[in-house]
This record gives C-alpha cells, sequence and structure tokens, in this order.
C-alpha cells in the first residue's frame, strides 16, 4: 500500500511495543482518526513504538509497518466501530498467540462495555485524547473501566498538527473533524448521547491546519455527525475550496442545504441524504426534523450531483405497510428527477442510551421474537423488490442486524459466547432474550455507565412515541 505516515517511528532497543488495532479492513480504519490519535500519542513517547493491525493485511495477525507479530507486543489497543468487529478481535487474539494486555475502546464499548468484559482485560469508556498513554501504562485514568465507570469526555485540541494519507472510505483525502457529538434529538441515534455534549472546532484552526497539510492531497473529507449544523459551515467550505480543495462532506441535512451550500460543493459528484423513514409521520416520532419537501428541495439544488444516496430504516415503532410504501414513493419520485439513486435500508437496531432503547428488535411490543423477525424479513423482501426497479439497493440481512443488537444491547453473558468462540449464528439462537422489550423500569445492563444524562429524559420520550402509536 501507498500512504503518506509523518508518525511513523523506527524501532530501536529499549522501545516498549504497543498495538493499535483495527479490526476490521484497512479502508475503513485509514480513515479514521482516533486510530491515527492512538498511533500518534503513543509514538510521541519516548518509551513506546506504535505499530498498526487491519484484518486485510496480513490477516490482522502482523503489523503494516514491519510485519512483526502481535505476539511481540506488550499492549494492544482495539478499537471496535461496529459490533461485528468483536468477532474479528477474538479471532486475532486467539490466532496471534498474543499474550500481553488487550484493551478495548471505540463507540460500541463506549454504548455497553459489558459484552466486551470477558473478551479484554480493560475497557475505555469515553474519548482518549491526551490519556492514551495512561491507558498503556494502566493507570486509573477516568473512562478506564474497571478503574472508572465514567465517560471520559475532552475538549477538542489541534495537537495532531497531520495524519496519515492513505486510500480509505474518502479515497486520497485530508480527513477534517470540524465537530464531535451532535445537537440534533434523533431518537434512535445513540451519538447525541456517547459523545455529547456537542463541540465544534472554529473555522479558522481547520483552514489553518487544512494549509499547513495542503500538499499531501488535493480533497477534504469535512466529518462529524451532522457537518451542516456547524454555524460556520459555509465559511469552512468555502475557504477550503479557496485553498484548492475538492470538499466533500460526510452528509448533508437536508434542511439546511440551499443554493449557497450547492454551490459551494459543486463539485461533489454524490449526495448523501438521510430521511431515515418515508413517512411523515414516522419522521416525526424519529424527532429527525426534516420534511419531504426539505429532500426534495435538496436534490432539485443539488444540479451538479449525479447521484442521490438515501438512507432509511424500517421495523420503527408504528410501522405500516404504508410506510413502507412511503419509501418507494419517494425513491421513485427522486429517481423521475433525472437522478441516480442508491438506498440502504436496514433494520432499527435498538441502541443502548436511546429513548428506542426499551423497544424490542423489530419496533413491536405485541410480538415475540419470532414474529417480529419474521415481520422483519418480509418488509426487506418488499423494499428488495420494489426498490430494485428504480435503484442499487443494499438491504442487509435481518439476522446480521440482529445480532448487532444483541451485542449491543448484552450482558456478560453475551461476551462469554463470544469469547468461547460462538459465531453470529450462534449468538442469534443462544441470546435471543435481548432481542426482546425492555422493562422501563429494571435497570439496564449499561446504566452502570456515568453517561452525563438523566434517563428519566429518555423515558419520557420513549413513552411519547408508545402513546401515539399505542
Amino acid at each position: 500500500m501507498t500512504e503518506f505516515n509523518p508518525f511513523f517511528k523506527r524501532y530501536s532497543k529499549g522501545l516498549r511495543r504497543v498495538a493499535v488495532v483495527y479490526p476490521n479492513r484497512y479502508v475503513g480504519g485509514i480513515s479514521n482518526l482516533g486510530i491515527q490519535r492512538l498511533y500518534f500519542e503513543v509514538n510521541r513517547s519516548e518509551k513506546y513504538l506504535a505499530e498498526r493491525f487491519y484484518t486485510d493485511v496480513f490477516d490482522g495477525l502482523r503489523s503494516v509497518e514491519n510485519a512483526t507479530p502481535l505476539k511481540d507486543f506488550e499492549v494492544a489497543l482495539f478499537s471496535i466501530q461496529y459490533e461485528e468487529d468483536v468477532f474479528n478481535a477474538v479471532r486475532i487474539l486467539r490466532e496471534s498467540g498474543f499474550s500481553g494486555r488487550s484493551v478495548a475502546g471505540g463507540p460500541c464499548v463506549i454504548q455497553n462495555p459489558l459484552p466486551y468484559a470477558k473478551i479484554f482485560d480493560r475497557l475505555f469508556v469515553g474519548e482518549a485524547e491526551n490519556a492514551v498513554l495512561d491507558v498503556v501504562e494502566d493507570r486509573a485514568v477516568e473512562g478506564l473501566v474497571p478503574h472508572s465507570y465514567r465517560r471520559r469526555r475532552v475538549e477538542l485540541d489541534s495537537e495532531m498538527r497531520s495524519e496519515i494519507i492513505g486510500e480509505g472510505a474518502y479515497g486520497r483525502a485530508l480527513i477534517v473533524e470540524i465537530g464531535r457529538g451532535c445537537p440534533r434529538g434523533c431518537r434512535f441515534c445513540v451519538v447525541r448521547q456517547i459523545y455529547s455534549p456537542a463541540r465544534w472546532r472554529s473555522a479558522e484552526s481547520i483552514l489553518e491546519f487544512a494549509e499547513e497539510n495542503r500538499k499531501l492531497a488535493n480533497k477534504v473529507a469535512i466529518v462529524a455527525p451532522s457537518p451542516t449544523d456547524h454555524p460556520e459551515f459555509k465559511e469552512i467550505v468555502s475557504g477550503l475550496r479557496e485553498l484548492g480543495f475538492e470538499v466533500s462532506p460526510s452528509s448533508i441535512r437536508a434542511d439546511r442545504f440551499d443554493e449557497e451550500m450547492a454551490e459551494l460543493i459543486s463539485g461533489t459528484r454524490t449526495l448523501t441524504l438521510a430521511p431515515e423513514a418515508g413517512s411523515e409521520r414516522l419522521r416525526e416520532a424519529l424527532n429527525k426534523g426534516i420534511s419531504e419537501d426539505d429532500i426534495i428541495s435538496a436534490v432539485e439544488i443539488a444540479e451538479s450531483a449525479e447521484r442521490i444516496k438515501l438512507y432509511f430504516m424500517f421495523g420503527l415503532p408504528g410501522e405500516e405497510q404504508e410506510d413502507l410504501e412511503e419509501i418507494v414513493r419517494m425513491v421513485e419520485r427522486i429517481r423521475r428527477m433525472g437522478k441516480k439513486v442508491s438506498v440502504s435500508a436496514n433494520p432499527l437496531v435498538p441502541k443502548p442510551h436511546t429513548p428506542f432503547q426499551w423497544l424490542p428488535y423489530g419496533g413491536d411490543p405485541e410480538r415475540d421474537v419470532r414474529e417480529n423477525l419474521r415481520e422483519l424479513k418480509r418488509k426487506r423482501k418488499f423494499l428488495l423488490s420494489r426498490l430494485r426497479r428504480v435503484a442499487d439497493v443494499d438491504v442487509e440481512s435481518v439476522e446480521r442486524f440482529a445480532v448487532q443488537t444483541i451485542i449491543s444491547r448484552g450482558d456478560e453473558s453475551v461476551g462469554e459466547l463470544i469469547a468461547g468462540g460462538a459465531r453470529p449464528s450462534e449468538i442469534l439462537k443462544r441470546a435471543s432474550e435481548f432481542l426482546e422489550p425492555l422493562p422501563p423500569d429494571e435497570e439496564l445492563p449499561w446504566d452502570r455507565i456515568e453517561m452525563g444524562y438523566r434517563k428519566s429524559r429518555l423515558r419520557r420520550e420513549f413513552e411519547l412515541v408508545m402513546e401515539r402509536f399505542g
């Protein structure tokens, strides 16, 4: 692979090795600034040497930098970005013969560390900037379980003045995090809790960073959960364009998209929008805050975009057949506007720390697990058959998202199954109770994490939705 790596460090006698493991493919890992931050902080220390591991490079068993076996490292830092990555992590630990201390962090661990407690020696809950060496040396720092169960939150800094550039999810691009957390209140989304409060980098600091790294790439990918909510978004994009960059936002809020913004990102070939639901009533239940008029207006304004990428969910509370038909109708309407359309439609995963955390997988508390799974499969079949006529469609299997739900809402018993070598199909069979509705009055596995919000607020939102569809 070809990459620019300003943090590369050669081994010398006396340095202690720390592995930074992304238990998924390189294309995603090189685009992850959290991974880069771990690597940066370890390699700036005089005591340690960090090397990276990805599943599609030596099967995750040897490092990218020097093909060093994982078993030669003292500490391994794993970032679990997606629930299913834990299966890769278990395989890597088992096949590598690693005997050092393993630590796992990332969004999946933050939302619910319990399923990972039987797999890794330590877990980190929160944001690790300027605490990575504390984690490596197993100090009692905030967020490092079992020393602390309080989510660690930091102010965004600009210490990392460059980054590794490779062929990642955004192509060969400079990736700039313009904000963290989200000011929106979407009821399905875990980001608003685990990364609260929303924080923004200043336009001045962003443009300064981009200018310093101008020679590394011709493209900037600006990332945040909701980039267009940045109060200086237009100034940032305009400034990057003046520096000569092609600019690609990770996503666009349809209700924030206007002619000026369309002009600023006029080189972008794909416009990504997330209606989430086809009908107005379900978008209101999700608290999405956008209308169909907003979505159609954004498509009309984006004249230069050749493709519109749309994200939808199904298996929502109160969902009827008419709501699925509204998804199809919206996609057909956009297709008639002369745009190529890509659709990603997947079942709702009722995530911890959201108002939907008490829902069953499938969204209907009146159905048992088998009935909900059967109904989700029917909905998936319907959407595939209808949407394939007008769009490129990606609809993952119902079973795969069921396993994600089990891992995200499970306890130590789920981790024991995974650590014991159980595959996803076995997890689904043996831990299906985590697909059932959760009693609002009972303690949840993740309640022990001090996240900084009141659970009663989430419960009020949940009851509001259920009363509406009860």
